[in-house]
């Protein structure tokens, strides 16, 4: 496989809604019934943030992010296909991610995971995020935990 590349685009995407799809159906897999609950999160009606890493040509991983407040984004629907897990993708999309937030003149992202999304932790630790309290809709939702990034440094 070559050097994954990504590319800046919206969630008219076709390849995006292909990965997320993937995505919901790993997270059902994972959560179960619980997902009733996320879904109602995680719809991305149309979205001028998203970024799709490809290798070999194939579209193999995504992201995006949403604004937040006036000084955040919210990292949303960060996914890489399964077979290419390990190779730093995710940490190139994130970067991206990061980087597009920051052209923007936003000064912090924050996200939220689910609890057994243990990869997702270690990524997100590894970046440098830290643990923050339950935000907006993942105050009482005990799987979810929440977490915030500056964009000052990396």
């Amino acid at each position: 496989m070559n050097a994954a590349q990504t590319l800046r685009t919206t969630s008219a995407n076709p390849h995006f809604r292909t990965l997320v799809t993937q995505l919901d159906a790993e997270l059902r897999l994972m959560y179960a019934d619980l997902m009733d609950t996320y879904d109602q999160h995680n719809i991305i009606e149309h979205n001028d943030t998203v970024v799709i890493a490809y290798a070999d040509s194939l579209p193999v991983g995504c992201g995006c992010f949403k604004p937040f407040d006036n000084e955040a984004v919210e990292v949303k629907r960060m996914f890489v296909h399964p077979d290419v897990r390990g190779r730093g993708i995710s940490k190139l999309i994130l970067g991206d991610l990061e980087a597009w937030a920051r052209e923007l003149g936003f000064t912090y992202t924050v996200l939220e995971t689910g609890l057994k999304n243990s990869d997702a932790h270690h990524l997100y630790r590894k970046t440098g995020y830290v643990d923050i309290p339950g935000f907006g809709p993942y105050i009482d939702l005990e799987e979810s935990i929440c977490m915030r990034k500056s964009l000052n440094h990396d």
